[in-house]
């Protein structure tokens, strides 16, 4: 902690992040927040359900937080389908037809100097990825209804309006805005909410009722979506800023994941061989590896999500798909699962590791939204369904007031689960739909029997049996004690099983102990320092796996029969 006459220093202008100093790390900064969506199943496009939306947001209000200053929200914001017909009576510029232009919300240095510099960097980058710039139009808001300190860090907002000068649509423009947003992120102080054709964000250090009025654009009738996405911090996880407010770019969530540090790395390693012909660019020099890292710096595990999720999509597979590779459900021990379910999910553990910890995550790509729940379940996500198609999905009941003759259906989704709404096709499309077709899209069982080998498999080496004399002087070299040798590797040995022992220990940490330590002591594994309720026996057995593989990997982009070409440890 720091008096408010010494403040602790801030990193970067848009991203506004204590720097560490003396005992404060920002990346020990740890999340229970509330999250929910509202979606009309036909995709019919209306102002009622961003009213919806917003008000769902309000009854989230206890689930966000607020600092010293409590008119300074730790996050609060909404993702719609872009408001085509309002934003055209908003600029003084045409635009090109509906779907012809991406449009990014974009939060910009406050200095006008500093701010002329990074326009410039990103028009230049948007030459080079062979887009123009349309226009920008200066978002209106309302300065006076947010805190001192979220007043003090405030960002200027604009949203500018990018088109392909070759007429790109659709996904290939996406990949053209995601190059654009992911080289300005490395190489200017400007930061992206959104810039997409087909999702629009407004966000910020807000408290759920501050939103709307800070946007007074939410309130406009001409401003329609069939879909909202609605997030309210509780920022126990990162610092607050505006940058890291949900909904990030496809996804937002009540929970924590907290297997992040090894996620990123992972990520990190991959990023040299990662390839793909889908994301290079099209002019010189646009390779890939200008996007790196695909992990930005100083965010959250929710925006490194956001940033795999994304390159997975836009790499070639559709958002479920690369949501499952990223929140497989538990399938080890499910004896009950499709088999092909299960090689799926086999074939993919080679790829990339989950992203576990107590989450329900929602996604969307702005034509599908849906939701999935950790395999532990250990986070709520309820769901309604209207007579007149609308869904509403939240962390928790009573988001809005539905009349009880109004429900069609309603449930709670079950761990590992996914609910999915495609608004295209106008219909809820049921779990076992998805992963069956995503099951049997390739011969993953076929791939899985041909690349894995166990390691039961292997021919057995000579086992040389060493003497006592040996087995001591390496004992004394590696730094084994009695008390080791006694509770730890006897009972390991004699049962082959983990030996029972206290959780804590009373010996000094490695790197301070006065005595020499085995190399180990030095590396100790990060437990999740959040609020999970403790796993019962049953549970545990089932969503629980200590198996893992070696091998190598390959282009996480690009899946062929030799990705499982590993060696499984049970």
């Amino acid at each position: 902690m720091t008096s408010s006459s010494h403040p602790l220093p801030v990193v970067r202008t848009v991203r506004p992040v204590p720097a560490a100093e003396g005992l404060y790390d920002p990346a020990n900064e740890h999340d229970a927040c509330g999250v929910a969506f509202v979606v009309d199943v036909q995709g019919r496009r209306q102002h009622e359900i961003i009213k919806h939306g917003l008000t769902a947001l309000r009854n989230l209000d206890h689930r966000g937080a607020a600092g010293c200053d409590p008119e300074t929200g730790d996050g609060a914001g909404i993702l719609v389908q872009v408001p085509d017909e309002f934003l055209r009576a908003s600029v003084d510029f045409p635009l090109p037809v509906k779907g012809a232009y991406a449009v990014g919300a974009a939060f910009l240095p406050v200095l006008a100097e500093v701010r002329d510099a990074t326009l410039q960097t990103f028009e230049r980058i948007v030459r080079q990825e062979q887009l123009a710039v349309v226009g920008w139009r200066v978002v209106p808001v309302d300065h006076e209804a947010i805190g001192v300190v979220a007043r003090s860090v405030e960002p200027v907002i604009r949203q500018v309006f990018l088109t392909a000068p070759d007429g790109v649509t659709g996904m290939d423009l996406e990949r053209r805005a995601y190059r654009v947003r992911k080289r300005v992120e490395n190489e200017a102080d400007i930061y992206f909410p959104s810039l997409s054709s087909r999702t629009l964000v407004y966000k910020g250090m807000l408290t759920p009722d501050q939103l709307s009025e800070y946007y007074p654009d939410l309130h406009d009738e001409r401003f329609t979506s069939a879909l909202a996405l609605v997030h309210s911090r509780f920022s126990t996880n990162t610092f607050p800023s505006w940058p890291l407010a949900h909904p990030y770019r496809m996804l937002a969530h009540n929970g924590e994941i907290n297997t992040v540090r090894g996620n990123r790395n992972w990520m990190r390693a991959r990023e040299a061989l990662l390839a793909s012909d889908l994301l290079d660019g099209d002019g010189p020099n646009s390779s890939l590896g200008q996007l790196f890292p695909i992990c930005a710096d100083l965010v959250s595990d929710s925006a490194s999500f956001d940033d795999v999720l994304e390159l997975l999509h836009l790499g070639g597979r559709s958002l479920p798909h690369a949501v499952m590779m990223m929140v497989p459900e538990a399938w080890e021990n499910n004896a009950d699962m499709d088999p092909a379910l299960r090689d799926f999910y086999r074939f993919h553990a080679s790829l990339i590791e989950p992203w576990d910890g107590p989450a329900a995550i929602c996604f969307t790509d702005g034509e599908l939204i849906g939701a999935t729940l950790d395999r532990n379940g250990l986070r709520p996500c309820r769901y309604w369904v209207t007579h007149d198609g609308l869904v509403v999905m939240a962390s928790e009941v009573g988001v809005l007031d539905l009349p009880a003759a109004d429900i069609k259906a309603k449930g709670r989704l079950q761990p590992g689960r996914m609910f999915l709404v495609d608004t295209a096709q106008g219909r809820i499309v049921d779990d076992a739909e998805i992963k069956g077709q995503l099951a049997h899209a390739h011969p993953y069982g076929e791939w899985v029997r041909d690349g894995i080998i166990n390691l039961s498999a292997l021919p057995e080496r000579e086992h040389v049996i060493y003497s006592k004399d040996s087995v001591t002087r390496r004992q004394q070299a590696f730094g084994y004690t009695e008390e080791e040798l006694r509770v730890l590797l006897a009972p390991m040995a004699q049962t082959g099983a983990e030996p029972i022992g206290s959780m804590g220990t009373d010996t000094p940490i490695a790197v301070l102990s006065t005595r020499p330590r085995l190399l180990f002591d030095y590396f100790t594994q990060l437990f999740a320092q959040v609020t999970n309720p403790p796993l019962d026996a049953i549970r545990e057995e089932l969503v629980t796996s200590l198996g893992t593989s070696i091998g190598p990997e390959r282009n996480l982009l690009d899946p062929t029969p030799a990705s499982c070409r590993q060696v499984t440890l049970p």
